[in-house]
């Protein structure tokens, strides 16, 4: 008999061992079919077995792959290195929300009165705009019915300081500008005297450089309503340079929404069911291209958000006339009336590296002393006022946490209309 035992063991052993030390498919890593040369969904350390609370954090990561990466039906590698998936738009992680689930999309509302209204002036033949984006290099297109969205790598998810808080901002992150901002800084423009149903500007895009792979540097317009206690609203869309997020330091297009500031809603992009795309022809999180040359061409990308005044969403246009997309009210408390004040303006982290303050840079990394095309700037800042016109944002305030180390100076002509320059290189004789 003792014979007999070992013969089915030793089989049943070397069958358990085999099957333990299977690598995991590639279709656990990402629901959609990956394209040759996908380093995030099968490196080398995808394949090794971890112990512990190592191989719970990996069975982590791959259902969140699994939950962010919607089947796709075309996909494009970009040349930065980016897996673009074109998602069909009812498949979109914003309908896993169970009030929009069975829902179409819906068309895009009447643009705010005066839409077209843009100056252009001083310095105007070397301004360009930008609405385009590195993989749209490869000359493909996702197809109509589809919605670009960037793929989300296992690498994504192994930067992240939280893997619970992936695509979120920190908890408790300083909105109002005082000097307990709790390590972000900013150099904004803003205005809170009136009720707001939404914004506009154009912002040239720069690459500053990242003192620390845990910061980040952004530029975007805020739409804010609520207190600035834990029933904050937002939303927020603009350029961001982020390693952390997006594994380089290329300047990407990207949205962002709360309605508890930042504590347990919302997220970057497509990091949570919110935003609801509706272009087939913008990535939001892929890089933009081309950016701002120092003392040489200006590209810049003009931005609007406002309010639909029949169903209350909010939209987000790209450029002349490309929109992107909305909010629905329903993820909202505050905003799902109106916005009781719009920032404009560049924000980045300061973690302190080594004690001092960061070397990473807001806007171009240069003071907004040196003027058209050597400082990063805001132009045509514009609201929307509660009959849906577009209209200067006028009683604008200026203010910089830290102005030795990010610094803004504005002004209004006949030119850019209400304008303003900002930023600064971070650490330096004036900011220690």
């Amino acid at each position: 008999m003792a014979s007999l035992s070992g013969f089915y063991f030793v089989p049943l052993l070397l069958l358990l061992m085999l099957l333990l030390a299977s690598p995991p498919s590639t279709a656990a890593l990402a629901s959609s079919k990956p394209v040759s040369g996908d380093a995030g969904n099968s490196t080398a350390s995808a394949t090794r077995l971890r112990p512990g609370k190592e191989l719970l954090k990996y069975k982590r990561i791959r259902a969140l792959l699994k939950k962010l990466n919607k089947p796709a039906l075309k996909t494009i590698k970009s040349p930065d290195g980016d897996i673009i998936d074109c998602i069909p738009s009812h498949l979109q992680p914003a309908f896993d929300h169970p009030k929009l689930k069975g829902q179409k999309i819906l068309d895009p509302p009447e643009r705010p009165k005066n839409y077209n209204f843009t100056i252009v002036g001083s310095g105007s033949g070397k301004v360009g705009e930008v609405v385009v984006q590195a993989w749209h290099a490869t000359g493909e297109a996702c197809p109509e019915g589809t919605v670009p969205i960037r793929r989300t790598t296992e690498k994504d998810l192994l930067r992240a300081s939280s893997l619970r808080r992936h695509g979120r901002k920190p908890v408790h992150r300083g909105v109002r500008r005082d000097s307990t901002s709790n390590g972000h800084e900013h150099a904004v423009g803003y205005v809170n005297s009136e009720q707001y149903y939404g914004a506009k500007a154009s912002v040239n895009v720069w690459s500053p450089r990242i003192g620390d792979p845990s910061e980040f540097s952004l530029s975007q317009i805020w739409v804010i309503s609520g207190s600035f206690g834990n029933d904050l609203n937002t939303i927020e869309a603009g350029w961001q340079v982020s390693p952390e997020l997006y594994g380089d330091s290329n300047p990407r297009f990207f949205t962002y929404w709360t309605t508890d500031a930042y504590q347990e809603t919302g997220c970057y992009n497509h990091n949570c069911r919110g935003f609801v795309q509706t272009t087939n022809k913008i990535a939001i999180g892929a890089a933009i291209t081309p950016e701002s040359v120092y003392n040489g061409r200006q590209f810049d990308i003009t931005l609007m958000l406002w309010k639909d005044p029949k169903h209350g969403h909010w939209w987000l246009e790209l450029g002349s006339g490309l929109v992107v997309g909305y909010w629905p009210s329903y993820l909202f408390t505050h905003l799902a009336r109106h916005a009781n004040m719009v920032q404009f303006g560049g924000e980045v982290v300061n973690n302190q590296p080594s004690g001092s303050h960061t070397a990473t840079q807001m806007g171009s990394g240069h003071f907004p002393s040196e003027g058209f095309d050597r400082a990063a700037y805001f132009r045509n800042l514009q609201v929307v006022d509660w009959d849906n016109n577009l209209i200067p944002a006028a009683s604008l305030k200026l203010l910089a946490d830290h102005p030795g180390c990010y610094d803004i100076q504005g002004g209004s002509n006949s030119y850019w209309g209400s304008y303003f320059y900002y930023g600064g290189p971070g650490r330096n004789v004036k900011c220690p």
